[in-house]
């Protein structure tokens, strides 16, 4: 199952958007999750864009979130509908291998080598 999830009450989730978890543990962390790929059961992989929670370590993680808490806007807020450059694959990646780099000591090479990386530009992939 992939695309949109119908709302039963709430509104429709989709691919690429962007909420923030409103849960009283996560508010003060400013907890942001990008909605992924819709699996058969209900459930939604997001990525973590912003958390503040740890210093961010927890940026670029995959947690699972049934579409049914997304849709609820007192659990989610909606900050942003999905659109093309959300909604490639190719974002995820892209911002999962940008977390995995990001730190006081990163530079624009770390950065640039984990996106090369992430889009398979390396060896024998032309």
């Amino acid at each position: 199952m992939t695309g949109k999830i119908p709302p039963s009450t709430g509104r429709t989730v989709e691919e690429g958007q962007l909420y923030r978890d409103l849960d009283r543990h996560s508010a003060d962390r400013d907890r942001r999750l990008r909605v992924g790929p819709i699996g058969p059961d209900g459930r939604a992989a997001c990525v973590v864009e912003h958390d503040l929670h740890l210093d961010g370590a927890l940026v670029g993680r995959t947690t699972p979130i049934h579409v049914r808490n997304l849709g609820n806007p007192r659990k989610f807020e909606l900050l942003e509908e999905s659109d093309k450059v959300a909604a490639d694959p190719r974002y995820t990646r892209l911002l999962t291998a940008m977390a995995a780099v990001h730190g006081t000591a990163a530079t624009p090479r770390d950065y640039a080598r984990a996106a090369y990386d992430a889009l398979g530009l390396g060896e024998g992939s032309a």
